[in-house]
């Protein structure tokens, strides 16, 4: 028997509400086809399981393509930190990723937060080390390699 969805949201850690908002619908929707008073379409399934995963099972899975997004964009040396770096990601957090950018591929960098969100249809937050403040130099202690 396949988990329902109710409980795949609660496996997941994720209240009704949360979800909802993730998903961008209306919590009584959610609450109505998690009841079976409302019939969810594979594309709202295939959604609604989207936004249960974690973004370390979405890295895990899209890690070489990430990687090569990185370098199309003229990153270089990228690294993982936060929750993911630390094995505390859950359902709805971001993907916080830092790359070395030689001052030449300035403006190809650009382009990659919003190919990444696009790519994995999570949050993702790039920084580039060269822009990295003094104050948050601990990103770069705390980082491990992509």
């Amino acid at each position: 028997m396949t988990p329902t969805l109710r409980t795949e949201r609660e496996q997941a850690g994720l209240t009704q509400a949360r979800l909802a908002e993730m998903a961008g619908i209306a919590q009584s929707n959610l609450s109505a086809m998690e009841s079976g008073a409302r019939r969810a379409s594979p594309q709202m399934i295939a959604k609604l399981r989207r936004h249960m995963r974690k973004p370390s099972q979405v890295l895990d899975e899209q890690r070489q393509a990430v990687r090569d997004a990185i370098a199309r964009c003229g990153g270089e040396r990228p690294r993982i930190f936060g929750s993911v770096a630390n094995g505390t990601d859950k359902p709805g957090s971001d993907l916080d990723i830092i790359v070395y950018v030689p001052v030449e591929n300035a403006w190809r960098f650009a382009s990659l937060q919003p190919t990444l969100v696009e790519m994995l249809g999570i949050d993702v937050d790039v920084v580039s080390e060269n822009g990295l403040a003094a104050k948050n130099r601990q990103i770069l202690d705390e980082a491990v390699p992509l």
